[in-house]
């Protein structure tokens, strides 16, 4: 069935509803997101950090935001609007194609997927209060 949906304009964060888990990915045009993919194929900096949270490398990718999210669903969600103003569009998304490649830390506390587009976005690594 179709499901309305915000589409998407480049420089929008995208939340991706995962089970458990939102996945979050930055829209830069033409189908495709530049997003921090959680560590899997790379091994791990330590097993766990202090917290217990899972610690490894992830990397930088630029995908169709379909194959991203898959069999789960999504929406624009550029939740921090209210509280910073968003970099211009062009500095969003050089920066973010700057980074696709680059393998970097990843801590499902300090230093995940909503933090890595967030940056781009504002200039500020930022997860919305739990």
């Amino acid at each position: 069935f179709l499901q309305f949906r915000e589409e998407p304009k480049p420089g929008d964060l995208i939340e991706i509803f995962r089970i458990g888990y939102s996945h979050w990915a930055l829209f830069v045009g033409d189908g495709h997101v530049i997003h921090l993919a959680p560590p899997g194929k790379f091994p791990p900096l330590r097993e766990s950090s202090e917290a217990g949270a899972p610690t490894g490398l992830g990397e930088v990718k630029r995908q169709l935001l379909m194959e991203v999210v898959g069999n789960c669903s999504y929406e624009v969600n550029n939740h921090l609007d209210h509280l910073y103003k968003p970099r211009p569009i062009e500095e969003m998304i050089s920066s973010g194609k700057e980074m696709v490649g680059k393998k970097m830390e990843y801590s499902d506390l300090s230093r995940n997927c909503e933090h890595f587009v967030t940056d781009l976005r504002y200039g500020k690594a930022r997860t919305r209060p739990v």
